[in-house]
């Protein structure tokens, strides 16, 4: 997987100023909140550029090992457990560089209706509507009825 390296070392900049910028102590409220928000934004794809980065760099001084050092054995075991966890890390990456649809920050509507089937239908609706909450719930969504 080829991923765009300039991207992220952009993004990973831009992060880097928005902790700068925020560390200034004359900037007013509203613009810090500003910041902040788009910091927060940035930080799990930085986080996750970090780590991707971080497995590459790895792997690149133990493939440095030579074979004739005692430790290449070691080594080798290290490189392939690095080989089995960079392709889920690029994929990481990958999906926290995708960009965000504007309707994610919004507020979504359901309706539920007990159809055709008298009590048991209107039973099966509450029970619905049970599970959506229990569910809005486990991610710390709010529910209104």
């Amino acid at each position: 997987m080829s991923l765009p390296v300039e991207r992220i070392a952009q993004i990973e900049r831009r992060h880097a100023a928005l902790a700068h910028d925020m560390g200034n102590p004359a900037l007013p409220p509203e613009q810090f909140v500003a910041l902040s928000k788009d910091y927060a934004e940035l930080t799990p794809l930085v986080e996750a550029a970090q780590a991707w980065r971080a497995l590459i760099t790895e792997r690149d001084e133990l493939a440095a090992i030579p074979a004739a050092d005692e430790m290449h054995g070691i080594a080798q075991e290290e490189l392939a457990s690095i080989n089995a966890r960079l392709p889920a890390a690029e994929r990481a990456l990958a999906l926290k560089l995708l960009p965000r649809d504007a309707a994610d920050d919004r507020s979504a509507v359901l309706e539920i209706r007990a159809g055709t089937g008298g009590d048991e239908a209107a039973l099966f609706a509450g029970d619905l509507a049970r599970m959506y909450e229990r569910y809005a719930a486990s991610h710390s969504w709010r529910w209104e009825i």
